[in-house]
């Protein structure tokens, strides 16, 4: 049976990870078996004793090295185990995992190598403004660069084929979402997006702060200037 490892980066996230894990592990993909790969990122807390607990393979950052780093390490041990496709999502229940599915389908099918659940197509609630606006900037901004329209280029839920995976390169460790999309299709990769669903997180704080563009666009533009 073929192999789809499920890629979570989490950095203290106990009151979320056991029951984000439960989820998954009751996740049916035809013709596949799925792998969790949690990337602990620093924490201070019980996430990785927890996903191990839930049987999950933990892979350690001994210190917070950021969500790219945290990506670039997960993609790299999902490529090493073998596995023949790749889905990602965040550890803070903000996305189902009801949707692995989903987002696989294109990837699994050969349709394409590269999918972006997108929140807005799934009919997002919720949101904070700014947050709301955030998004649809930055997503503009890729569509714009990369003449493919997005809906929703900052989703925390993604698909990859093999391939995608192994010839993935996130070019900064803050963040992955932008430079990761940029990377992949300047290398040709077929991208689609899906409609996922999606819920504002109930525990934990997100990362992204008033400084998040002053961080993300300086990346972006180093991305654009990669051979």
């Amino acid at each position: 049976m073929k192999t789809v490892a499920v890629v979570i980066p989490a950095k203290d996230e106990e009151a979320t990870i056991g029951e984000l894990l439960d989820g998954i592990s009751k996740v049916v993909v035809d013709g596949h078996t799925l792998q969790p790969i949690v990337v602990d990122d620093g924490s201070l807390d019980r996430t990785a004793a927890i996903a191990r607990e839930r049987g999950a393979t933990v892979v350690t950052h001994r210190r917070n090295r950021g969500l790219g780093a945290a990506v670039r390490t997960g993609l790299r041990a999902a490529v090493e185990t073998g596995a023949d496709a790749v889905a990602y999502l965040d550890a803070d229940l903000e996305y189902s995992p009801e949707d692995i599915p989903r987002l696989l389908e294109p990837v699994l099918t050969g349709r394409a190598d590269y999918v972006l659940g997108s929140r807005f197509l799934g009919g997002v609630r919720g949101m904070r403004l700014y947050r709301r606006v955030g998004n649809h900037a930055f997503t503009a901004l890729l569509s714009a660069l990369t003449g493919r329209r997005m809906t929703d280029g900052q989703t925390g839920m993604r698909a990859f084929s093999r391939e995608a995976a192994n010839r993935a390169e996130i070019v900064h460790d803050y963040n992955y979402a932008q430079v990761l999309t940029l990377d992949l299709l300047r290398k040709g990769f077929r991208l689609e997006e899906v409609p996922i669903r999606y819920r504002v997180r109930e525990h934990g704080e997100s990362f992204i702060r008033w400084s998040y563009p002053a961080k993300v666009l300086p990346a972006i533009w180093r991305e654009l200037r990669e051979p």
